[in-house]
């Protein structure tokens, strides 16, 4: 198996500051094809990640709520809240 060297109409060069090698003719080069690629395979990503955080958020404020509705937290609570005055 030979490998041959690159003709020289699949690849040109440019003049100036960034002269080297340009992508091979018929093909965007890579940070172009790979921005393409990742605006397609996230798409819809964000809403879903929304999505499940707002189901979390929910839950834990659900769970807060249950716990700090119960009348021994309820008493901490406003023990808490009365030592706080009282010292003012």
């Amino acid at each position: 198996m030979s490998t041959a060297p690159p003709s020289p109409s699949s690849t040109t060069t440019t003049a100036g500051p960034t002269a080297g090698p340009a992508a091979p003719v018929g093909r965007a080069p890579v940070p172009a094809r790979r921005a393409a690629v990742t605006a397609t395979a996230d798409a819809g990503m964000a809403t879903a990640e929304y999505a499940i955080a707002t189901l979390a958020a929910c839950g834990f404020a659900g769970l807060l709520l249950a716990i700090l509705a119960g009348d021994q937290v309820r008493g901490l609570l406003l023990g808490i809240v009365q030592r706080a005055l009282g010292s003012v």
